[in-house]
């Protein structure tokens, strides 16, 4: 299999066609879209199992289609077994220590850190590889939640299709944003992207039409050939499967002409326009992918919720977009996934620290559970100024440190 997934030793592309392929062979592109088939048609055998109450089986099947889904990626990645193991098995023993797989909190948990990885993720290819700036990303991750709600409650169109098609009404709404971007830049497009968040938040309280204004909208939970997968522990897996969809074609746009114009708009602009890149067009452009990724995750944590109001997206979550992808390391992708995990994990985090300090009697119960919201709040905003003062890079820079040093040890380099 290694012979067929591989490109050969000493071959080279002659041609920007070849060298901008997203699959270097076609053993690759077979196994990688087969495992994302893998993981799409996933939950429509394990809930199966787990219903019937063959728990073992079922975690057996799951730890089996996990293991292959990442063999296939690693393939095409080029990262170790060794790497792959590390992820299968404490994810398959995750799965065994509870007798039902994962608790309902850990679920919930994992799919929000999906949902809001993807809008975090686009977010940080406006930003960290690009060098735009947007302050107005969560009125885009709302506007898909609310466009996906419309689709599926007034024209009937099945979730398994609002999800995308809200996705692409996104884009057109960032795009239109982006407009100003091909004109300004800097603290003057900070101030335009935060106008944009303002607008559109009285959008989603004005037009009762579409948002249901103050009242709110339901979204209907997710079900695919008659099947149900509202519920969590089926859910989980239509979150995984577009984030290894949209997190892939991230990767690979990177690696594209496309990408590597938006790299270099980043670096130094004049030296793009003079190579020829069209700045107008990619900087618009940027826009309108970071609103397609908040577009898909908006429309994932509405139908997930069944229920959309304003209110959950006004500017605080904007800025903890901004946390997600400093924390994660602009010009990351992976970073983006770990930065979302951060900072959601980080309040969970101080609310066991409250209450390990209560029951140890180190503090005031009472006193430390009237201060926890503000502790939570305080904590992520110390988090980022850290981060920004010691570890710039981020979280995935720090990986990639601790990666090396295991790799070189015990020389220094």
């Amino acid at each position: 299999m290694a012979t067929a997934m591989a490109r050969p030793c000493g071959e080279f592309e002659t041609n920007y066609r070849g060298d901008q392929r997203v699959f270097p062979s076609r053993g690759s592109a077979f196994w990688v879209v087969g495992s994302i088939v893998i993981l799409a048609l996933l939950p429509l055998g394990l809930p199966a199992l787990l219903g019937a109450g063959n728990v073992a089986l079922g975690v057996i099947a799951s730890s089996a289609v996990m293991i292959a889904a990442l063999y296939v990626l690693k393939i095409y990645f080029g990262v170790t077994m060794g790497n792959v193991l590390a992820i299968a098995i404490p994810g398959a023993a995750l799965f065994a220590m509870q007798p039902d797989g994962l608790t309902p909190y850990w679920t919930d948990q994992l799919i929000l850190i999906g949902c809001y990885g993807v809008a975090a993720l686009g977010l940080n290819i406006l930003v960290g590889f690009t060098g735009q700036i947007s302050l107005g990303h969560a009125a885009f991750f709302g506007f898909g939640a609310f466009a996906s709600a419309y689709l599926s409650n007034n024209h009937g169109i099945p979730v398994v299709l609002s999800i995308p098609l809200a996705g692409a009404m996104t884009t057109l709404v960032g795009m239109i944003v982006g407009i100003p971007a091909a004109r300004i830049k800097g603290l003057y497009l900070a101030i335009a992207t935060l106008a944009s968040q303002f607008i559109l938040f009285d959008f989603f309280n004005r037009a009762e039409w579409f948002t249901g204004g103050s009242a709110g909208s339901l979204a209907e939970s997710f079900t695919l050939f008659g099947w149900y997968l509202g519920s969590a522990d089926r859910y989980i897996y239509v979150v995984l499967f577009w984030v290894v969809v949209m997190y892939l074609l991230a990767t690979n746009l990177m690696r594209s002409r496309d990408g590597r114009a938006l790299v270099a708009l980043r670096d130094h602009y004049l030296s793009a326009e003079i190579m020829g890149i069209n700045l107008t067009k990619y900087r618009v452009l940027s826009f309108g992918i970071s609103s397609f990724y908040a577009g898909i995750g908006g429309a994932l944590y509405g139908h997930y919720l069944g229920y959309v109001s304003v209110e959950s997206f006004d500017i605080l979550l904007s800025i903890q977009f901004l946390g997600m992808i400093i924390i994660g390391g602009l010009g990351s992708i992976a970073g983006s996934l770990m930065g979302t995990g951060f900072m959601l994990m980080l309040p969970e985090a101080m609310e066991t620290v409250v209450s390990v300090a209560g029951s140890m009697g180190l503090a005031d119960t009472t006193a430390l559970i009237t201060a926890l919201a503000f502790l939570k709040e305080m904590a992520i905003g110390l988090a980022i100024v850290l981060f920004l003062i010691f570890e710039p890079d981020g979280l995935a820079h720090r990986w990639q440190l601790i990666k090396a040093y295991w790799k070189l040890y015990p020389f220094s380099y």
